[in-house]
């Protein structure tokens, strides 16, 4: 009977095994899950989902039923967001350096695929980029990194020793990169949290003050002794008011801060639009961290991906968060209403946590605790009122009507079932047809240079042209190319480009500098007169060769002294 007992036991364990081992193989299409209501109106039926499996080195775009309509190939896995541009081009964060969060890098693609940004920020043992960026629209992109800072200078800063782990402290912090060639970018603003913290345990250190009293700052001491101490996983911008949305993991809250300061105003108290330099203008979710609550009033639980609602999108304005759970067990999607007045101001009762008490709108499961994403994971709020929320354990995708009906789901099979997550997904609406009379400027191309002498004269081309309404005229100027080089264009402007005109080929010539072994980069930068903000880059490669004189003159003599080559042959090889 025991031997009947185990033999069952063991042919069930094997079928098991082999059926979970076999669904690696299926064909895609066996294991495409996608599930619609149609008793309730679908937004995502008229738009597009973006996003890149955290296992996987392709970044895919899908519609409703699942369709991939377009993927990007990468050489990196994602670390971890991605985001598409209004041009269609990808922005694609890439795990290029071990850490918390991945990244250390970021890429660009054109929407057909073509690589035209690649910029690694990272330095073993110093620092790195990771999570999340945020893509401007000057076209600068916001990336989250952290420092590493010593348990001496943790300590020296007002940290508890018994909290201070022995190993480096990552501290996090943000730069603005502006990209100035294909594989460089510029850092023209940073925000260091660094610089915004506050301890009441030590009088005779640094940051020294009452906690409650300096809810713009944050304790060094509160959320225990993790070398990751804040671990902040998401960015967000609000053009409107020239502000910045940070989530803090561990510490279950969210920041904003001042954007519309200099990089040394962001590092003290006073200045910028809202006079407080880079300190915490609002932070919500767990109030104990500043003194103004108990456990008992923490709202947020590990969360992910908060977010200012969009303008045309119901709530526009209110912050929208994938509230994962931690501790609790269970996941939400919560939207709170910022106290913020028509200037940016946000009120604040000294003593008090920050407002709202609770979320003007939740998602939950029923029961709760059947839906449980306790790490990634994101939402988005989508024109029609519905909610896009993605489930990134689970790898999959589903949307919310405002009464928390679920009208689409989406399980996403890439690169296997087994191996799904995502970290997070956008949702891409339908383009708008161009508005008449409004011009749109885009241009193609992209020139490369290779081995060119020194002195030497080289030429390209790109294109120019007006893709914005019918009735539209494109007043166009090169705007700014590569200081390296001596440039010429024809033509350098264009006037009343309408978009029955087609493409317009700009003839380049540029003379090489005059320095050997060396690779040149850059972009040109073309520009509508009557609007800057519509614009567009060529990217730019040249290199010139090592001993380029006597490169020419050895090749120039085994040509006319071919009998030469068997005698070289054996110099070598002996």
């Amino acid at each position: 009977m025991r031997f009947k007992t185990y033999y069952r036991q063991r042919t069930l364990f094997f079928l098991v095994v082999m059926l979970l081992f076999g669904t690696i193989f299926l064909p895609r299409s066996s294991t495409l899950i996608v599930t619609q209501n149609n008793s309730h109106p679908v937004q995502i039926n008229n738009g597009q989902i973006l996003f890149s499996p955290v296992s996987s080195k392709t970044t895919y775009l899908i519609d409703r039923t699942g369709t991939v309509n377009r993927t990007w190939s990468s050489n990196y896995l994602p670390g971890l967001s991605v985001y598409m541009l209004d041009s269609g081009s990808i922005l694609r964060t890439i795990d290029i350096a071990s850490g918390q969060g991945g990244s250390g890098g970021v890429e660009r693609y054109t929407y057909d695929g073509i690589l035209n940004w690649h910029f690694e920020y990272y330095s073993p043992n110093q620092y790195q980029s990771h999570h999340d960026i945020e893509p401007l629209p000057n076209g600068n992109v916001l990336l989250l990194a952290f420092e590493l800072k010593t348990p001496t200078q943790v300590i020296n800063a007002g940290g508890n020793p018994d909290l201070t782990p022995s190993s480096n402290i990552e501290f996090d912090y943000i730069v603005e990169v502006q990209p100035t060639s294909p594989t460089t970018g510029a850092i023209v603003w940073e925000w260091h949290s660094w610089n915004h913290l506050t301890q009441d345990y030590d009088s005779k250190k640094t940051n020294f003050g009452v906690v409650a009293d300096h809810p713009e700052l944050i304790d060094i001491n509160f959320g225990g002794s993790q070398t990751d101490w804040l671990h902040c996983n998401s960015i967000d911008y609000n053009e409107q008011y020239d502000q910045i949305l940070l989530s803090s993991r561990n510490l279950n809250e969210i920041y904003i801060i001042d954007h519309n300061t200099t990089t040394a105003e962001a590092t003290g108290h006073n200045g910028g639009q809202y006079g407080k330099g880079g300190d915490i203008l609002y932070r919500w979710g767990n109030p104990k961290s500043y003194r103004a609550g108990s456990s008992y009033s923490q709202k947020l639980f590990g969360q992910h991906d908060a977010q200012w609602i969009k303008p045309g999108c119901p709530g526009a304005g209110n912050i929208l968060l994938f509230n994962n759970g931690v501790g609790r067990l269970y996941s939400s999607v919560d939207e709170i209403i910022p106290p913020m007045n028509t200037s940016g101001y946000y009120s604040y009762e000294s003593g008090q946590p920050f407002a709202p008490d609770s979320p003007t709108w939740s998602y939950s499961a029923k029961p709760a605790i059947s839906f449980y994403a306790s790490f990634i994971s994101g939402c988005e709020r989508l024109p029609n009122g519905n909610t896009l929320i993605c489930d990134g354990p689970a790898g999959r995708f589903f949307e919310v009507t405002p009464d928390k009906k679920t009208v689409w789901e989406y399980v996403n099979p890439y690169p296997n079932l087994l191996n799904n997550n995502v970290f997070k997904i956008q949702y891409i609406p339908p383009k708008e047809p161009p508005q008449p009379k409004i011009p749109d400027l885009q241009c193609d191309g992209i020139m490369s240079w290779s081995d060119i002498k020194v002195g030497s004269t080289v030429s390209g081309s790109f294109q120019v042209s007006n893709v914005g309404g019918n009735e539209s005229l494109l007043n166009w100027t090169i705007d700014s190319f590569p200081s390296w080089g001596t440039w010429s264009f024809d033509p350098h402007f264009g006037r009343e480009l309408a978009p029955e005109h087609g493409l317009v080929t700009v003839h380049v010539t540029v003379v090489a500098p005059d320095v050997k072994n060396t690779e040149f980069n850059g972009y040109i930068r073309v520009i509508n007169q009557d609007n800057p903000n519509d614009s567009d880059v060529i990217p730019v490669y040249l290199k010139t060769p090592r001993n380029t004189v006597l490169f020419s003159f050895v090749n120039e003599f085994l040509r006319n002294h071919p009998f030469l080559f068997p005698l070289l042959r054996l110099l070598i090889h002996e």
